[in-house]
């Protein structure tokens, strides 16, 4: 596991640090963690690598707050797990907004951040099961677990992916997005414009499909059977 630490005040970098490897200690959790001294800091280390399992910001720091470096980092990554560890109590909100998976407050207690290094600890352990896919984008590379893939729509030479609630405009013809794709149980070619995911169809309405938030793509005709195999396949398991 790869935890990131980002605070700056030193003495709070190497508390965190103390707990979380007291954490893994007792639940025999292998461990890297990585310490920074301001969100410039990390920001500049992170466009060179970004594989960390949990990131650990202070908010208040300088020119460059945990805020606004989490925000930053959701454009690239929506998932990734965010824990905000402050002294302030007024952020809460932008928390949410950021999808952050916990605030605590400052002092830290051990036996609070113990129970939400516990809950992250179920969230990995699931997520480091499933496979993740690559993709370059107009903003840069996303990395994304297939469930988290709704389905992809061809526009001209491009093609723009969507999740749940977002959409990220890929450096990708369609033709790639089949071949990285179409070779995984989960993806189908429902039509010569759109890729989609099984897991997330609800129903199939002739001629189109109807995913779990209400959205509808179109099926052509020639794709009808293939679609309708696998998304029962697909739920026999």
């Amino acid at each position: 596991m790869r935890v990131a630490i980002c605070d700056d005040d030193e003495a709070q970098r190497l508390l965190i640090r103390k707990y979380v490897e007291e954490w893994a200690l007792d639940n025999r959790v292998g461990l890297e963690t990585k310490l920074f001294a301001s969100g410039e800091n990390f920001w500049f280390a992170w466009e060179d690598d970004s594989a960390y399992d949990l990131l650990v910001f202070d908010i208040e720091m300088g020119k460059l707050s945990g805020m606004e470096l989490a925000a930053e980092i959701r454009k690239k990554d929506e998932d990734i797990p965010i824990l905000f560890v402050t002294g302030y109590d007024s952020y809460m909100a932008q928390g949410f907004e950021v999808a952050a998976l916990h605030y605590l407050l400052k002092p830290l207690r051990k036996e609070k951040f113990f129970a939400v290094l516990d809950k992250f600890n179920k969230i990995w352990l699931c997520r480091i099961q499933e496979e993740k896919l690559l993709f370059r984008t107009e903003e840069g590379l996303l990395s994304l677990p297939v469930s988290k893939i709704w389905y992809i729509e061809a526009m001209a030479h491009q093609c723009t992916l969507y999740t749940e609630d977002a959409s990220h405009v890929l450096c990708s013809s369609i033709g790639e997005m089949i071949k990285q794709l179409c070779n995984k149980r989960e993806f189908v070619r429902c039509h010569r414009s759109y890729l989609v995911n099984v897991r997330h169809i609800s129903e199939i309405v002739k001629p189109e499909l109807v995913l779990d938030d209400g959205r509808r793509i179109p099926v052509s005709r020639s794709a009808e059977k293939e679609v309708g195999r696998l998304f029962i396949e697909f739920y026999k398991g």
